[in-house]
C-alpha cells in the first residue's frame, strides 16, 4: 500500500521552527474556520478539519512532533524506509500495525503507539518508554484512556440561557456527534468536563472543552456586559421616544430620555452575562440617523431649511 506523505507544519500554515503557541493558535483558526458545525454538508471542508485535527495531535506532543520530525520527510511518494534507533527492521510503509484510526499515512507512522495512549511512561527497553506497541509482542496491560481537550462556540442566548446543545467534535480523524449542558451564565473561556468521552482506555479518558463566545449580529461583549445600538430619529432624540430594544431574554420596551446625543449609552442592570448572582449588564448606545437630502421630498427638505435657518439665529 502507497502511503502519500502529510506536511503536518504545510496544513497548519506554520514554519517547522514554530513554538508550541504558534502552532496551537493556527490550529485554533483553522478549526473554527472547516469546523463541520459550519460548514454543513461540505465534505471538502470536513476532510480538511480532519487533516488539522491529525497535524494538531502530532505536532502539539513533544514526543510525536520529533519523532515526525526524524521520520516523516522520508515519506514522500509514500517509499520505503526503515526509521532511527528502536526501529531498526521495521518497514512503515503500511502493514503491520492494523486498522486506521486516522489518515494511512498517520497509521502507518505511530500505528499502535497512537492509539494506546501515546508514548508517555518508563520502562526497560522501550524505545520511547513504555509499551509503544500497546501489546501487540506479549501481554497487553491495562491503560487509562488519554484526554481529548477540544473548542466550541456557543451563542450569547445559549451563555445566558443554558441548555442542551448538540456538537459535532473530531478527534483522531474520527467524527462524533455529542449532546452537551450548558450551564447558565458560563463564561467565555470557561471549560466543560465530560468524563469517559475521551479516548479509549480502561478506564476511558475525559473530554475537555473550551467554550468560547461566537460573534453576535447585535450585540459587543465587554467582559460580562453587552452593548447593542438603538437608532433615533433626530425629533426623538430630541423630544425623547419609547424604543423596543433587543437583549438576550427578548426584545424590551425602553423610555428613552429627551436630549439624548449621539453616543449616549443607557444601562439595563443584570442583562448581561455571567452567574445569576454575578450577571452584568446592558448597555444601549445611541445612534441618531440623519436623513440624506435626496431622501427629502420637496416639502421635507423646505422645512429643514427653514429649521436650520431658525438656528442660526
Amino acid at each position: 500500500m502507497a502511503v502519500e506523505y502529510k506536511d503536518y507544519y504545510k496544513l497548519l500554515g506554520v514554519e517547522r521552527s514554530a513554538g508550541k503557541d504558534e502552532i496551537a493558535k493556527a490550529y485554533k483558526k483553522l478549526a473554527r474556520k472547516y469546523h463541520p458545525d459550519l460548514n454543513p454538508g461540505d465534505k471538502a471542508a470536513e476532510d480538511k478539519f480532519k487533516d488539522i485535527n491529525e497535524a494538531y495531535e502530532v505536532l502539539k506532543d513533544d514526543e510525536k512532533r520529533r519523532m515526525y520530525d526524524q521520520l516523516g520527510p522520508n515519506w514522500k511518494h509514500g517509499q520505503q524506509f526503515t526509521g532511527g534507533p528502536g526501529f531498526e527492521g521495521f518497514n512503515f510503509n503500511g502493514g503491520g500495525f492494523g486498522g486506521g484510526m486516522n489518515s494511512d499515512f498517520f497509521e502507518a507512522l505511530f500505528g499502535r503507539m497512537a492509539r494506546n495512549g501515546g508514548f508517555g511512561g518508563q520502562a526497560s527497553g522501550d524505545a520511547f518508554g513504555g509499551d509503544p506497541f500497546g501489546g501487540m509482542f506479549g501481554g497487553r496491560r491495562s491503560r487509562r484512556g488519554s484526554d481529548i481537550e477540544a473548542e466550541i462556540d456557543i451563542t450569547l442566548e445559549e451563555a445566558r440561557k443554558g441548555g442542551t446543545k448538540q456538537v459535532t467534535l473530531s478527534s483522531g480523524g474520527a467524527t462524533s456527534s455529542l449532546q452537551i449542558n450548558i450551564p447558565a451564565g458560563i463564561r467565555d473561556g470557561g471549560k466543560l468536563r465530560l468524563r469517559g468521552k475521551g479516548n479509549p482506555g480502561d478506564p476511558a479518558g475525559d473530554l475537555y472543552l473550551t467554550v468560547h463566545y461566537a460573534a453576535h449580529p447585535l450585540f459587543r461583549v465587554e467582559g460580562s456586559d453587552v452593548t447593542c445600538d438603538v437608532v433615533l430619529t433626530p425629533w426623538e432624540a430630541v423630544f425623547g421616544a419609547k424604543k423596543r430594544v433587543p437583549t438576550l431574554d427578548g426584545d424590551v420596551e425602553m423610555n428613552i430620555p429627551a436630549a439624548s446625543s449621539s453616543g449616549r449609552k443607557l444601562r439595563m442592570r443584570g442583562r448581561g452575562l455571567g452567574p445569576e448572582s454575578k450577571r452584568g449588564d446592558e448597555y444601549v448606545n445611541v445612534v441618531i440617523s440623519v436623513p440624506r437630502p435626496e431622501e427629502l421630498s420637496e416639502e421635507q427638505l423646505a422645512h429643514w431649511k427653514a429649521l436650520a435657518q431658525l438656528a442660526e439665529k
